[in-house]
């Protein structure tokens, strides 16, 4: 069995970039930021910063394009991908990608806990069903907000 998964929460470090392929289909890139955080041995708190690269197709990079902003916290779930290209200076480069397959939305930065407006799950076929969620304010959107998060994880908030 084999298993290429992918589930990454973080911070936008720009606004997506969107573009359109010749053949018409719309692809956003996406550049984020996740953090690690832990003690060293002599109990000083350590940070380490990693920086991602997400690409967005169809109408799940139209709504990234449109809902996402920098400095907003996202949830991207999908698959890793590595591609090769000739940079402008002739040489031949490969970069490893995330192509996301679902994204959720979280609180725009400055908002804190507020959440951003929703969540989207690309739709496994019909061209029919590709349509943006219709929410309501009455619906409840489950977002992220890493502001809230703890430091460490205590076992008594493991629920098994």
């Amino acid at each position: 069995m084999n298993i290429n998964k992918v589930i990454l929460v973080g911070r936008l470090t720009r606004d997506p970039e969107v573009r359109t392929t010749t053949s018409g289909q719309t692809v956003t890139s996406i550049s984020i930021a996740t953090n690690r955080f832990w003690k060293d041995k002599n109990g000083q708190k350590q940070d380490q910063t990693e920086f991602h690269n997400v690409v967005l197709w169809g109408k799940l990079g139209e709504i990234a394009g449109q809902y996402l902003a920098k400095g907003q916290e996202a949830y991207f779930e999908g698959r890793l991908t590595t591609r090769k290209y000739t940079g402008k200076d002739g040489i031949e480069r490969r970069t490893t990608e995330i192509v996301a397959e679902n994204m959720q939305l979280g609180s725009r930065a400055g908002q804190g806990g507020s959440p951003a407006t929703g969540s989207y799950d690309k739709p496994a076929a019909a061209p029919a069903q590709n349509q943006a969620p219709q929410t309501s304010p009455a619906d409840e959107i489950p977002t992220i907000n890493l502001d809230e998060e703890e430091d460490e994880v205590r076992i008594e908030d493991v629920p098994f």
